[in-house]
């Protein structure tokens, strides 16, 4: 099958090798020339994936209507806050037939609409036509061809089907699913329980913590998706726990790494100075999550306090002091 991977940043580039290891002809669109040439000369992306060598069917470009000519699958891994913006540049070439798939984990800013509804909204696409990868997806892991299970998500049952067979394979193993809402919520909100857990680690803090906060991270991302008419049952499976407790256990997430700097007393700015300019995908969408709990009437404490501690001046000690003094109830 004739591919294309839009986004040569670290899980865009693993995606890509992930389609060409299963048989695939995989052109992958990198932003920059340089980038480009840089991996079809040296069949490596240095800058996000060093010491990981690209199968030979993988060619990149920065050419989007080269990389778009005559594929049948095409996978974005934009930023979610900008994939608005640069998907309208050349959705117009995306041919009429081809499946879309939202690598993306994140809400959008302002219209609080999830990736796919993103991808729908520029694109005229059918939902139908769209599908979400997601799950335990630590980029650098997967690259490596350590084992992972993933999870396809399409309303279109025969689709998520056909995206399954053309990236399954020895190390990447995708489970189908009907349930897009819960898949990209699960997705979505993660990143920012992920920084909450980020923050108490870098308090100091021990497993004890850590597993409250997933735990009712979880419990608040299982409310909002039931509300949204997501299925509960998603929430226990690879795109709920499972990409939960990858990303808020691995010194690998972004969310994690970039939360324990909070923790250790660094500002927004002096994380993100530290992370050489890039911003946890947490922090863009924490504003948006809580936008979209709010109108929906969905307590959300944890994504309220991360956001918070993000943008409102809260202290990573009072942010535990809030969530720690908030009454007593059942836990169900």
């Amino acid at each position: 099958m004739r591919t294309a991977v839009f986004g040569a940043g670290s899980w865009g580039t693993t995606f890509a090798k992930v389609l060409a290891d299963a048989g695939n002809e995989v052109t992958l669109w990198a932003r920059r020339a340089e980038l480009a040439d840089r991996i079809n000369a040296d069949r490596i992306n240095a800058e996000y994936l060093p010491g990981i060598t690209l199968p030979p069917g993988l060619t990149a470009t920065d050419d989007p209507s080269r990389a778009l000519r005559d594929v049948q699958l095409v996978a974005i891994a934009i930023p979610a806050q900008s994939l608005r913006v640069n998907l309208a540049e050349w959705a117009g070439a995306v041919p009429s037939d081809a499946t879309l798939v939202s690598l993306m984990k994140g809400v959008e800013l302002g219209t609080t609409k999830r990736m796919s509804e993103v991808i729908a909204d520029v694109t005229g696409a059918d939902l139908r036509r769209i599908a979400v990868v997601t799950g335990p997806n630590l980029a650098r892991e997967i690259a490596e061809e350590q084992p992972t299970a993933t999870v396809v998500a399409c309303v279109d049952e025969q689709r998520a089907l056909m995206v399954q067979r053309a990236c399954g394979g020895p190390y990447f193993r995708p489970y189908t699913n009907t349930d897009v809402v819960g898949c990209e919520l699960g997705g979505a909100v993660k990143n920012v329980i992920a920084l909450a857990c980020g923050i108490a680690r870098g308090m100091g803090f021990g497993d004890n913590t850590l597993a409250s906060i997933i735990t009712r991270g979880l419990a608040e991302t299982s409310r909002l998706g039931v509300k949204l008419g997501a299925d509960p049952l998603t929430f226990a499976g690879l795109a709920g726990l499972g990409d939960l407790v990858a990303t808020c256990s691995s010194p690998l997430s972004r969310n994690r790494s970039f939360g324990e700097r909070l923790g250790l007393g660094e500002s927004l700015e002096q994380a993100q100075e530290a992370t050489h300019g890039q911003v946890a995908e947490g922090v863009k969408s924490c504003r948006s999550v809580l936008e979209l709990a709010q109108h929906h009437e969905v307590d959300v404490p944890i994504t309220e306090a991360v956001e918070a501690v993000c943008f409102r001046g809260l202290t990573p000690a009072a942010m535990l002091d809030l969530l720690m003094s908030r009454s007593v109830k059942s836990e169900t």
